[in-house]
């Protein structure tokens, strides 16, 4: 079986070397690449990989990727969202309690969602905590790395 990153470079390279209009021929395309995927999988991809839909006028829409400039603004907004609310993070199993200044719970969590560590899930924000749910057999050092890498301003 392929992997997640295995897929994500596929479905970029595909976006890049065809136009596609549908998720239905996307998933014909993986298929074809030998990947089996559901419907959900790939809509999770696409956010993951921040996919948009172009408009062709009459010719309805096709997906298109981010350009670099356009990542490193996103990124650049969610490492400041980061930056002014964290203040900890603490694991337990396959779970984490993102500690953050009150009212910033939310765009902390919107922040983890997008900000491209693809061992995060998904997160449920309240108003001065995070709770981030991660893939199974992830190492906390592996997401305090990368968390580091995008804002040094959290190191230990």
């Amino acid at each position: 079986m392929k992997d997640r990153a295995e897929r994500l470079k596929s479905v970029r390279q595909i976006i890049k070397e065809y136009r596609i209009n549908s998720q239905e021929i996307l998933l014909e395309h993986l298929r074809e690449e030998g990947f089996t995927v559901t419907q959900a999988t790939l809509s999770r991809d696409l956010k993951v990989l921040k996919v948009g839909k172009v408009s062709e006028g009459s010719n309805g829409y096709y997906y298109t990727l981010p350009t670099e400039e356009e990542l490193r603004e996103s990124r650049h907004n969610y490492s400041q969202d980061l930056k002014r609310g964290f203040i900890s993070m603490e694991f337990s199993g396959n779970l984490a309690i993102v500690r953050t200044l009150t009212g910033h719970a939310d765009s902390v969590a919107i922040a983890l969602d997008n900000i491209g560590i693809i061992q995060i899930i998904g997160t449920v924000a309240g108003e001065d905590t995070v709770l981030v749910v991660l893939r199974e057999n992830t190492a906390p050092e592996e997401v305090r790395s990368q968390l580091r890498d995008l804002v040094p301003e959290l190191g230990e």
